[in-house]
């Protein structure tokens, strides 16, 4: 599956390929007014993150690893305070809220705490971040920052990949 989406706050396109089989893995070409990054994030057949590459147009890779143990590594250094994380968010792609919306498969009116391991590829870091995800609707979700006033209603497809991010993102559509 092939899926477009423009930033809206920050001008930028993102164009990934999600493919299926014992594992899921998405690759990706973002570019914005710093210049071009590519990804690739590869998650298990729950859903769980495993592996995230980046590299940056200065030419910088970021590595972040999960064991099924959920011991997390940054290029290479262990990182204990991120335990409690199962997924990551990207700062700059709506692909990741994705990643909690399918495995945590709620029903509507159902909601969850998680921890995500926030990733900010412009600044080269990443931190824990507390997060609520509310099911609002059979496509909808509403997005809260629990370590602040950031909240978002997103509209995902049928696959649960963001069709609308207000403010933020919005997708392309096209077919396949």
């Amino acid at each position: 599956m092939n899926y477009t989406w423009y930033g809206l706050q920050r001008p930028s396109v993102e164009r990934l390929q999600f493919t299926t089989g014992e594992t899921h893995r998405a690759r990706s070409i973002l570019t914005d007014s710093d210049g071009r990054y590519d990804y690739e994030v590869t998650l298990d057949h729950d859903w769980v993150f495993r592996e995230f590459s980046v590299y940056s147009p200065d030419d910088r890779r970021l590595e972040v690893h999960r064991s099924t143990g959920g011991t997390w590594r940054v290029n290479d250094e262990l990182r204990p305070d991120l335990m409690s994380a199962i997924d990551i968010d990207l700062a700059f792609s709506p692909f990741t809220n994705t990643l909690p919306i399918r495995r945590l498969n709620l029903a509507i009116g159902s909601r969850a705490e998680i921890t995500t391991a926030y990733i900010d590829v412009h600044a080269i870091r990443v931190i824990p971040d507390p997060q609520r995800y509310t099911r609002t609707a059979v496509n909808r979700y509403l997005y809260e920052s629990l370590d602040s006033d950031f909240s978002r209603q997103i509209t995902v497809d049928p696959d649960g990949f963001v069709i609308d991010y207000p403010g933020l993102y919005s997708q392309y559509p096209h077919a396949g």
